[in-house]
């Protein structure tokens, strides 16, 4: 039987939502290694970024329409989604993790995580199934569980002031290099730069690939 695993997406694209090379090698992955993809996203609002000048638009999407765009139509709303079914949760990076999932890019230090992105991550701790997070989104994962006396190991790559971070919500930080994996056995976690560092699709794709073989033979 398929190991059915999630997609946690932010939205489509790095600047306002999630990363779109880490997210098709996410799923590209998941099929090479025999598992099935279940995408979803929140559905909450978020603020545009053209993506050719960089600049805010003013405009405002849905992000589960935006998600929607990278899973090809056949992505839930996260509050619709049967947790209970899935064998894990894998969150891709770009802006839309830390904007759309949280609100760090706005508050750091402060930020909160949206109710149904930080139950799921409790969720998944309590019932020892596995969580892959890569380039920011382990920013999400460590701020999901400030409060809840676990401290996992994960990586951004060698960005110290979000390391910094990372480990003021509780988490340990350590330095790995594009094409590495950090694996917390205790509490089944994998995480990955990825695009933390780059510089190219062909770099991320080797942590990419060593995450989501890990998840699904776990």
């Amino acid at each position: 039987m398929k190991k059915r695993i999630g997609v946690l997406l932010s939205g489509a694209g790095v600047f306002d939502g999630s990363e779109i090379h880490e997210t098709t090698l996410t799923l590209l992955y998941i099929d090479k290694y025999g598992g099935e993809s279940v995408c979803f996203a929140p559905a909450g609002n978020l603020s545009v970024v053209d993506h050719l000048t960089k600049k805010e638009t003013g405009e405002a999407r849905n992000v589960l329409r935006e998600s929607a765009r990278i899973a090809r139509g056949d992505i839930l709303d996260i509050s619709e989604a049967d947790k209970t079914s899935l064998d894990a949760v894998i969150l891709p990076g770009g802006f839309g993790a830390v904007k759309n999932l949280c609100d760090y890019a706005l508050t750091g230090r402060n930020c909160t995580v949206i109710p149904e992105v930080k139950d799921l991550i409790i969720s998944f701790i309590n019932e020892k199934k596995p969580i892959g997070a890569m380039c920011i989104a382990p920013v999400v994962v460590a701020a999901s569980l400030k409060d809840q006396n676990v401290h996992p190991v994960l990586t951004i790559g060698s960005d110290m002031s979000t390391a910094d971070d990372i480990e003021f919500f509780g988490a340990k930080h350590k330095s790995v290099a594009v094409d590495e994996i950090v694996v917390d056995e205790e509490n089944r976690m994998v995480s990955t730069p990825a695009y933390m560092l780059g510089p190219g699709i062909a770099d991320i794709a080797k942590g990419i690939e060593k995450l989501v073989r890990f998840i699904i033979e776990w």
